[in-house]
């Protein structure tokens, strides 16, 4: 969080992120809440496959979460990272003040056409499909 919006934003989030994870959605095995410091949180979720992952980011109230942060950041930056059980990695960053997580050793990509999901990020990298 860089600016007092971004707490403001966080907060909005967690109010719908609750009650999407309390209705246990299919495929959610673990939902971690972390605090790296007074101005970086952030939440872990174990999946079972990248089809369930796939199915909550696309339905509400991730969706529209997600269209009004890319709207507006708000103050806040974003940054996900996908780690796959065969190997596979991926991430997006959006809005941080600095380089972080893979930022700081792999080349930067715009997240369009072929790098707009996690499912062709991994594609891209050369991974295996992750289909179970």
């Amino acid at each position: 969080m860089r600016r007092l919006r971004g707490w403001l934003g966080l907060l909005r989030i967690g109010r719908r992120l609750r009650p999407a994870l309390a209705a246990e959605p299919d495929g959610l095995l673990a939902h971690e809440f972390l605090l790296f410091g007074v101005n970086h949180v952030g939440f872990r979720q174990y999946w079972r496959d990248l089809e369930s992952l796939e199915r909550f980011t696309r339905a509400e109230p991730h969706k529209i979460w997600w269209t009004e942060f890319l709207k507006d950041s708000g103050g806040g930056g974003f940054w996900h990272e996908t780690y796959t059980a065969r190997g596979g990695m991926e991430a997006i960053y959006l809005d941080m003040p600095a380089p972080i997580g893979f930022g700081k050793f792999a080349p930067e990509r715009q997240p369009h056409g072929p790098f707009m999901s996690a499912r062709d990020r991994l594609a891209a990298r050369g991974q295996p499909d992750e289909q179970q």
